[in-house]
């Protein structure tokens, strides 16, 4: 089997999944149009509403695409399947790199559908600040994606998807993507701005003529990426070694 071919086997699955298709497109999209449509007039922060809640979304989203495929992980031990791909030409290089690309589609086909949700709301960006936003994001993810890859080797099949729904309302809630913050100042402001998910919040603020990233937003991203990183590697190389 080549990468290709499995990424293909992915895409499908993940479209047949409907509890992540709900999970991670269906419940902000949803969300999105209920609140923002019935105030598409309202300005906040400066910046129309449906333009400000469609970035709050966007990394609510994406956050929940990418997580989700630690339950694809999880589910697939359990079965045996991981087992069964280790002794096929697939590499593991290949193997996780297209479980990573699946979850950054799934991110970019959230962020799509805001996009166009947001179009018949009124939001127009030019189309250098819709990359600039994108770009942006698929940086502030690259936390999560490892994240995933842990949660999927770490925890039951049966758990992981509870466990990530929790994560996602947890990281969303402090790092301000349901549209608001928690605080502006104090020491729960320092704490949410020590969260990988406040600077994805951010990421999508740039595109609302917020300015670029501050350091301190590559810094965090950059810490959280380095930390779970080897995470991943002990819990995949302990979950390999039983087996």
């Amino acid at each position: 089997m080549t990468g290709a071919t499995y990424v293909r086997y992915e895409l499908l699955r993940s479209i047949r999944n409907k509890r992540n298709l709900i999970l991670t497109l269906g419940f902000p999209v949803i969300l999105y149009l209920a609140i923002a449509s019935s105030n598409r007039h309202v300005s906040f922060d400066g910046t129309s509403f449906p333009l400000y809640f469609m970035t709050a979304m966007g990394a609510l989203g994406t956050m929940a695409a990418v997580l989700t495929s630690g339950a694809a992980l999880a589910t697939e031990r359990q079965v045996g399947w991981t087992r069964q791909m280790r002794i096929t030409p697939l590499t593991t290089r290949a193997y996780f790199g297209s479980k990573v690309l699946t979850g950054y589609l799934r991110a970019l086909f959230t962020l799509v559908v805001l996009i166009v949700a947001g179009t018949l709301l009124g939001v127009r960006l030019s189309a250098g600040s819709w990359a600039e936003l994108v770009g942006l994001m698929i940086v502030g993810l690259v936390p999560f994606v490892i994240l995933g890859i842990v949660l999927g080797h770490v925890l039951a099949a049966d758990s992981v998807g509870p466990s990530i729904g929790g994560i996602v309302s947890l990281f969303s809630l402090l790092g301000g993507a349901y549209g608001f913050e928690l605080a502006k100042s104090g020491p729960l402001f320092q704490i949410m701005k020590a969260l990988p998910s406040y600077w994805l919040v951010q990421a999508g603020k740039t595109a609302l003529g917020g300015g670029a990233w501050p350091a301190e937003g590559w810094i965090v991203v950059a810490l959280w990426s380095a930390a779970l990183l080897p995470l991943a590697v002990f819990a995949y190389r302990r979950d390999t070694s039983r087996v």
